[in-house]
């Protein structure tokens, strides 16, 4: 006999307590899954907190089965998206479930039926809460954990939501670097033909002047992005609470800003994987979660490329080699042995192209977004 679902949208702090649970519990015997601090949640999941609430409208679900939660979903309506592409797309996100397809059906019944309310036809994801932070589903790479912000699930979320009549919109890549040593060869060499003939400079971040870097980081990131399927430009509350998040964990020896014609032109933002320590913190902090930090994050190794960018007139000159250039550069000399680059749309064909042009560097993990019409 199958267990009756039932449907609750989250309108209290007890029940918002249950929704930032769900995975612990979910994921407590899968070993590659890496607990995301409780604090850090409920300041996620907080409409006073977070600065995704200041322009736009989330509901969250809980699924009950016999009382137990079994599963949740966010609905998104996100105006920022709406005002750029005028698509009447809402999104999903924070999707968790058991291998159950009648939970996973009523979860996103409730969440098309709340976009539908907000006047929507269509429903992609997923996305936590934007395409600015944590999106897609994975896919293909399930033999590792995450790196830092990249998103972890399941195998056989695919299959629920397949079921459920989401067809693919697009893929993300994650491509991958072990076991470096030394700068590649055919890097260096490329280096060296465009540090003959270059007219921009590239120089490190500057931590002392960081509340401007970060505002150039912030124009450079919406200018050059904006052409990029499905991107949004950041507020300015969101490139503060950016700048917060990088501030914890940021070696700035892995951070540079181009400039060419008086101008920052250019920025790449990489950091350390702190995700190698949190997943030996159980998502809290105390009593011994602080000093694990402080004792495994002298023994990070991998790095992630979070962020790559040129603005478009200045593309084509090698900045973006130049980067990865002094990225390995610094990295080695740092003590770290290998990298994620990601996310890499499919069809950023540039950037693929300049990513496999480093030898070693292949996709390991793909990530999907779904959409599927609700009207």
């Amino acid at each position: 006999m199958m267990m009756k679902t039932i449907i609750r949208e989250v309108l209290n702090k007890k029940d918002r307590e249950i929704f930032i649970r769900l995975p612990y519990r979910l994921y407590q015997s899968d070993l590659n899954w890496v607990p995301p601090l409780i604090a850090d949640q409920r300041q996620l999941f907080n409409p006073d907190k977070d600065p995704f609430f200041e322009h736009s409208t989330v509901a969250f679900f809980i699924a009950f089965q016999n009382e137990k939660p079994v599963g949740r979903i966010a609905a998104i309506k996100n105006n920022n998206h709406l005002s750029v592409y005028f698509d009447q797309t809402g999104f999903f996100g924070f999707f968790e479930c058991i291998n159950d397809e009648s939970v996973a059906s009523a979860l996103f019944e409730a969440a098309g039926n709340w976009l539908k309310q907000q006047g929507l036809k269509k429903m992609r994801g997923p996305a936590n809460y934007s395409m600015n932070e944590e999106a897609g589903l994975l896919v293909d790479g399930f033999d590792s954990p995450p790196v830092v912000m990249m998103t972890y699930n399941p195998r056989y979320y695919q299959a629920l939501i397949e079921k459920d009549r989401f067809t693919k919109k697009m893929d993300l890549y994650a491509y991958s670097i072990d076991n470096v040593h030394e700068i590649p060869r055919r890097l260096q060499e490329a280096v060296n033909l465009i540090n003959a003939g270059n007219h921009f400079s590239v120089r490190q971040l500057n931590m002392r002047r960081l509340h401007e870097e970060i505002q150039a980081i912030k124009s450079i990131y919406n200018a050059a992005w904006s052409e990029n399927w499905g991107a949004v430009p950041l507020t300015h509350r969101e490139i503060d609470k950016l700048q917060h998040e990088l501030v914890q964990i940021v070696r700035p020896e892995l951070c540079f800003i181009a400039e060419a014609d008086g101008r920052a032109v250019g920025v790449s933002i990489t950091i350390p994987d702190v995700n190698e320590v949190l997943i030996k913190m159980g998502g809290r902090l105390f009593p011994t979660g602080v000093l694990k930090y402080l004792w495994y994050r002298r023994k990070i190794k991998g790095v992630r490329v979070l962020i790559m960018g040129v603005l478009k007139e200045y593309r084509n000159l090698g900045i973006d080699l130049l980067f990865y250039y002094k990225t390995f550069e610094n990295g080695l000399r740092l003590g770290y042995d290998h990298g994620e680059m990601s996310w890499i749309l499919e069809n950023n064909i540039p950037m693929r192209n300049a990513l496999e042009k480093i030898p070693g560097t292949r996709i390991y993990k793909t990530y999907r977004i779904y959409e599927k019409s609700i009207s």
